[in-house]
C-alpha cells in the first residue's frame, strides 16, 4: 500500500511539471543574465580603447580628460589639476553621451 502510493506520487512528477520552471529559466537568462553580460562585456571594450586625449566621465560625475593611461588606471585632468581612477571608474554611458553632438531640435 505504501509502495503504491509513492508510485503515484512520484509519477505525478514529469515533463508537465518541469516544463514551467525550464520556461523561467530561459526568460531569465534571456532578459536578466544574456543583457547584463553583454554590457559588462562593451563597458570592458569601451575602457580598453580609450586614449591620451579622450574626455570621460567617471561614475562619480567628475568629467575630465584622459592625460595618461597605465595598465590599470587613467589619469585625468580635471579644472583644477590631475586624478589618477581606476579603469573601472569610467561610465560608458555618461562618457559616450558626453562625446556625443546634441541632435538639432527641428522647428
Amino acid at each position: 500500500m505504501i509502495a503504491t502510493i509513492l508510485l503515484q506520487a512520484s509519477s505525478g512528477f514529469g515533463l508537465q511539471q518541469m516544463l514551467p520552471l525550464g520556461l523561467i529559466i530561459i526568460v531569465f537568462y534571456f532578459f536578466m543574465i544574456r543583457p547584463q553580460t553583454k554590457k559588462q562585456k562593451d563597458q570592458k571594450k569601451y575602457v580598453n580603447e580609450l586614449k591620451k586625449g579622450d574626455k570621460v566621465v567617471t561614475t562619480a560625475g567628475i568629467h575630465g580628460r584622459i592625460v595618461d593611461v597605465n595598465e590599470t588606471t587613467f589619469l585625468v585632468e580635471v579644472d583644477n589639476g590631475k586624478i589618477r581612477f581606476d579603469k573601472s571608474a569610467i561610465s560608458l554611458e555618461a562618457s559616450k553621451a558626453l562625446n556625443t553632438p546634441p541632435v538639432a531640435a527641428k522647428a
